[in-house]
């Protein structure tokens, strides 16, 4: 059976320019699987032109209505939605996130069958698709554009500016770190991977947590740690990781040992809802808290990071957390610890997070349109039917939509 897919144009503000399939990628889905077409909405925004699809043999057209399958990245406004349709993009409801309540109302109401890209996962649960690496590439790069412009150490221009990630690494290329700099990565996944991309490309040595706690150097170093060895036992009993996810509430957090000996935070984790705070705004006033720049590229606002106050932009990334007052100040003021908490990282990588995204979509997305779903991706992944009703692993959000009814 042919199915039409529709690479649909972001209209969220301010303008994301990430696309779910490059022209190229577009020809492998095709060449891939015979029975796919896909049709491209006109777009002035994103990183790839329309003429670029054109060239590769893809017709762009105003109304893309007659698709099957809209493929989106960010929320699709309420007025653009298409009735009985398919839709695949982040929408930022899972959660039961207030500000798009509306959202998920109009996609029951329209009859549309939405797959959140979030949801995208094997049977485990463990997601299949996303930004995280760019996330994370982008983060990190960003702590130490901070780290020069705070310290009047050197200058790195916005990843914004720059054309692609081999771009990125080669600005870093020029910049010298303070010897004795102690950094902190937290995480495990694609966050904290690519944010050890960062370090690794900058030649810092990596130590164990053994010896970052114990030991002092004389040249740049970092150490990675996960929910094992940040958290502990309140009864001083073994940390088991999987007893810890089931349930965090026989635990506290083991941050501050580290907290005592950094200078900087990377936090790449993934933060569990009733997971204990990593530092709080208390633990952040301690004589003994080191830190002086947090990168919260996970950025849970108000969250495990006391820091954290509110998100930043692409445009004003950086700002400061005065500890004493728990208020925000200048990034380069001292006594501050300098923050940056940018939630849409990815986007300063257009190009080379959408090459990276499509790669993960066609393997992982794709062919179950044509497989008859054999590893139920699609069916773990939708949210609503073309019913108007939430599926049964969704319906937990059936009081979030009802809300304020």
């Amino acid at each position: 059976m042919a199915i039409t897919f529709a690479i649909i144009k972001e209209r969220k503000n301010p303008p994301d320019r990430r696309v779910v399939f490059s022209p190229e990628k577009c020809q492998e889905v095709i060449h891939q699987f015979p029975n796919a077409r896909i049709i491209v909405e006109a777009s002035d925004i994103r990183v790839f032109s329309d003429e670029a699809y054109r060239a590769a043999g893809f017709e762009v057209k105003e109304d893309v209505s007659e698709a099957d399958v809209m493929l989106g990245v960010k929320e699709v406004p309420v007025e653009a939605l298409i009735p009985n349709k398919k839709y695949f993009f982040f929408s930022h409801t899972i959660k039961k996130q207030p500000y798009n309540r509306k959202l998920l109302k109009a996609i029951l109401e329209k009859k549309i069958e939405l797959f959140d890209h979030e949801t995208i996962v094997k049977q485990n649960n463990s997601r299949l698709i996303g930004f995280g690496r760019y996330a994370g590439l982008v983060g990190a790069y960003n702590a130490f554009r901070a780290l020069g412009l705070r310290d009047t150490l050197f200058t790195l221009p916005k990843v914004e500016t720059l054309s692609d990630l081999d771009a990125v690494k080669t600005q870093l290329d020029n910049i010298e770190l303070p010897k004795g700099l102690r950094i902190i990565l937290s995480g495990t996944g694609k966050v904290a991977k690519g944010a050890k991309e960062i370090l690794d490309h900058l030649k810092i040595r990596e130590v164990t947590d053994a010896n970052y706690l114990s030991k002092t150097f004389d040249e740049p170093v970092y150490c990675l740690i996960d929910v094992t060895e940040y958290n502990r036992r309140k009864d001083g009993g073994k940390m088991v990781k999987q007893e810890f996810y089931k349930d965090p509430s026989g635990y506290e957090s083991d941050f501050m040992r580290y907290a005592k000996v950094s200078d900087v935070f990377i936090a790449g984790h993934f933060y569990g809802n009733g997971a204990p705070y990593l530092f709080t705004r208390e633990d952040a006033r301690h004589p003994d808290f080191n830190i002086n720049l947090v990168a919260d590229i996970s950025c849970d606002v108000d969250g495990p990071v006391a820091s954290t106050i509110r998100a930043s932009t692409i445009a004003d990334p950086f700002y400061g957390y005065d500890p004493k007052t728990e208020t925000e100040t200048k990034f380069n003021t001292p006594g501050a610890i300098a923050v940056m908490a940018v939630d849409n990282l990815p986007c300063e990588l257009p190009k080379d997070a959408s090459e990276g995204f499509g790669n993960m979509f066609l393997e992982n997305v794709i062919p179950a349109f044509f497989d008859g779903d054999k590893r139920g991706i699609l069916e773990r992944a939708k949210m609503t039917t073309s019913d108007g009703t939430l599926t049964e692993r969704f319906a937990y959000l059936q009081d979030y939509v009802n809300q304020g009814n």
